[in-house]
């Protein structure tokens, strides 16, 4: 997923000069290859992540196309009033990403964790929120990013749980995405990197359709009512607070299109008690596969007790 995200970039940037990297001194060997194909069109503005997103929106307004990288819990996460008012406002074409989303920065602590990036950004007038959870579909939100011209943020999570697609894909505004088929009557919604496990559940008996939803703002209520038209029950699972993300999205446009009962996994409204690896971490916040089994058989239990 790293390498299609760094290959995105490249070929980006050769194809458009105006394309230009901005990094607050990260990523090193991930824009190797950026910076031996386009020198030119990287920009290190050190670690001032403020100041980096006010670079990017005037170079924005010079007619360049920035992308702006940095760590999740610093890009949204501490330039929120940058955003906001130099890029959104002015409806400027700035791509932000933010890599490490979630847990994955799990032995830096809670500093460096961003459990609360997808809430921050949805309430934020004409920003595209858009959150891959393989290497194709990576590619495909940098490609739809770039088209947009508009001000975008990617958000990019655990990048080594193996491939979601088997091809290439090409993502229009909103598109949710099956991944399995299901003959029940139960709908899973997840993104990132809570895909695959959401597979992997699917592979190991639960009886659920799963879609991967790589964009969350905006989201294609015509798919959305397909969906909940034709089962008795959503869940959606995130490695992100239940507060704000996906399942609050998704109960919000329940409410509106066809009340169903709703599941919503993710993290809970706590900070990390101890640092460890992104395994522990999920595992303390109950976002492995067996706890999320467990949160899913409880739902069906009480929720769904009617649906063979």
């Amino acid at each position: 997923m790293r390498t299609a995200f760094s290959d995105a970039l490249v070929a980006a940037a050769i194809a458009d000069p105006k394309v230009v990297l901005l990094t607050g001194d990260h990523g090193y060997a991930l824009f190797d290859a950026f910076r031996k194909a386009r020198p030119d069109q990287y920009i290190n503005c050190g670690i001032a992540e403020q100041n980096m997103v006010g670079v990017a929106a005037g170079l924005a307004k010079a007619g360049f196309k920035p992308i702006v990288y940095g760590l999740a819990a610093f890009v949204p996460v501490r330039v929120l009033e940058q955003i906001k008012i130099d890029i959104c406002y002015e409806n400027l074409p700035v791509i932000l990403i933010g890599d490490g989303a979630g847990l994955v920065y799990s032995h830096l602590g809670t500093s460096h964790q961003s459990t609360e990036d997808i809430a921050c950004t949805r309430a934020i007038p004409e920003l595209t929120l858009l959150s891959p959870a393989d290497r194709f579909e990576m590619t495909a939100t940098i490609e739809l990013a770039l088209k947009l011209q508009s001000p975008t943020y990617i958000r990019i999570g655990k990048s080594d749980r193996g491939d979601i697609h088997n091809t290439p894909l090409v993502l229009q505004p909103g598109q949710l995405v099956n991944t399995r088929l299901g003959s029940g009557k139960v709908a899973i919604l997840a993104t990132g990197s809570m895909v695959r496990t959401a597979m992997e559940l699917v592979d190991q008996g639960l009886d659920a359709e799963v879609w991967s939803v790589p964009s969350i703002k905006p989201i294609n209520r015509e798919q959305l009512a397909g969906i909940f038209h034709r089962v008795e029950g959503v869940i959606t699972i995130e490695e992100h607070s239940v507060m704000g993300g996906l399942g609050s999205l998704i109960a919000e446009e329940v409410s509106s299109i066809r009340p169903l009962p709703v599941c919503r996994i993710g993290v809970e409204d706590r900070f990390s008690n101890y640092c460890g690896s992104w395994d522990y971490l999920l595992s303390e916040h109950k976002l492995d596969v067996r706890a999320i089994k467990d949160k899913i058989d409880i739902f069906m239990k009480n929720s769904l007790s009617h649906v063979k």
